[in-house]
């Protein structure tokens, strides 16, 4: 558990999001839903109501937003897979300049 939360705290100092972080996140907005639920039963007043149906839409918005981001990064190449499609280029680029040549000379 404690590892849990070593992670949470190193992943503030890391850009994008980590599993730990997204965790942290649907608990934490379990936690709300759940308190507002439980006043809502207690005090049954429109108001926990309201913010119920808030917290609810915004934690679906959220993880809509993390699935999308998570779209995105999967697309993203790797600096490896950019450094080879550089040397592909390089090794192309004498036979283009070759095939020039030739038309030139025809």
């Amino acid at each position: 558990m404690s590892s849990f939360f070593v992670e949470l705290w190193e992943s503030v100092f890391q850009p994008g999001t980590t599993p730990a972080l997204i965790i942290a996140t649907h608990a934490s907005f379990a936690a709300l839903l759940i308190s507002l639920l439980a006043l809502i039963f207690l005090s049954g007043s429109i108001h926990f109501i309201n913010l119920f149906v808030i917290a609810a839409l915004l934690w679906a918005s959220v993880t809509w937003f993390i699935c999308e981001l998570q779209k995105e990064k999967d697309k993203l190449k790797t600096n490896e897979e950019l450094a080879e499609e550089d040397k592909d280029a390089e090794e192309k680029q004498p036979l283009i300049a070759a095939s020039k040549e030739e038309k030139k000379e025809k």
